[in-house]
């Protein structure tokens, strides 16, 4: 997927001022235009080293938290050596420093500071609380991304992506979804990031966010309509459910023994292959395909337990008799 692989290789920024914004943090001095000032790094430091002198691996691209430890061993020196250690700190230019703690700021850590125009910021939150809720921010942010056609909704917990051509019933099946109580996060485009090595969230665009386009009726407005219990701005991709017109010659999954997946930004999502005709009732397809989903990662595979239940070992890799015993059925 090579649009995909450049998508991921594309760097992502976030302005120090929407940081200010999120997390209530107090300036103290530093450039007056935040707005100005790029962040591209979800990690931070505690330059409690780089106060000690090393500076082999130090990067100023990284958010720089002060806490006690940085604030009290700074203390402890004599006004000239904190004088110096200070200002060879600031003058590596970091991105953005934050007192934590309210801790009092001495006027050595302010002028170094403003000496050399880095934002010294502060805020009341303890040291370790602030730096993890700032790193899991930045994360979400700064993470590779990409937009696909499609649907998504949160059915009984599970975050389902619904694939398809244009006209096989996506937006029709949310909300039919919605009246039965399960929530839609996105219509037509859906905007999924890579968060961790292990997690995709979707989302909508904010242009777009809560509208369905429903051929015949035209653009509706979900919260409007049905409440804002019938949306959420985010949820995990868990399942990908590609939605495609029957075709009589095709042979579709019957057993549900082997594990599909589709691959988006890197990772493997579980997915199955619904085949649409009249007479389908996809929503509660997609209902039964959901809690499905949720058992299969609890360790539980109904196909599984049949096939043992038949005296055949459900664990070894499907054979051609398992699966001409099951078409018999």
């Amino acid at each position: 997927m090579p649009n995909e692989v450049a998508l991921m290789a594309t760097e992502y920024t976030v302005s120090l001022a929407e940081v200010i914004k999120e997390f209530s943090l107090q300036p103290v001095c530093g450039r007056q235009d935040p707005a100005g000032v790029m962040i591209g790094m979800s990690d931070i430091s505690r330059p409690g080293l780089q106060f000690a002198g090393y500076y082999d691996y130090f990067d100023p691209n990284r958010i720089q938290i002060l806490g006690m430890n940085e604030i009290y061993y700074l203390a402890e020196l004599s006004p000239a050596e904190r004088e110096e250690r200070l200002n060879a700190f600031f003058a590596r230019r970091p991105v953005a420093v934050v007192v934590a703690r309210d801790l009092e700021i001495s006027d050595s850590l302010r002028q170094a500071a403003q000496a050399h125009d880095v934002p010294l910021l502060t805020t009341g939150e303890e040291t370790s609380a602030f730096s993890a809720a700032l790193i899991s921010w930045l994360k979400v942010r700064l993470a590779p991304r990409i937009t696909r056609h499609g649907v998504l909704v949160e059915v009984y917990g599970e975050g389902i992506l619904m694939l398809g051509e244009s006209g096989v019933g996506k937006s029709e099946t949310a909300i039919e979804l919605i009246k039965r109580g399960h929530r839609l996060i996105a219509d037509d485009a859906v905007e999924i990031r890579r968060v961790s090595s292990k997690t995709l969230v979707g989302a909508a665009p904010e242009n777009i966010r809560h509208f369905i386009e429903l051929r015949g009726i035209g653009i509706i407005n979900a919260r409007r309509i049905f409440g804002i219990g019938s949306v959420k701005l985010t949820e995990k991709v868990d399942l990908v459910i590609n939605l495609e017109q029957w075709d009589s010659q095709k042979v579709y999954d019957r057993m549900g023994l082997e594990n599909e997946t589709t691959e988006i930004l890197g990772l493997a999502v579980p997915s199955l292959t619904i085949p649409v005709k009249p007479g389908r009732n996809l929503a509660v397809i997609i209902e039964v395909a959901a809690m499905n989903n949720r058992q299969k990662k609890m360790g539980y595979n109904s196909a599984r337990e049949l096939l043992a239940r038949l005296g055949m070992d459900g664990g070894d890799p499907v054979t051609e008799e398992e699966k001409n015993i099951w078409s018999a059925f």
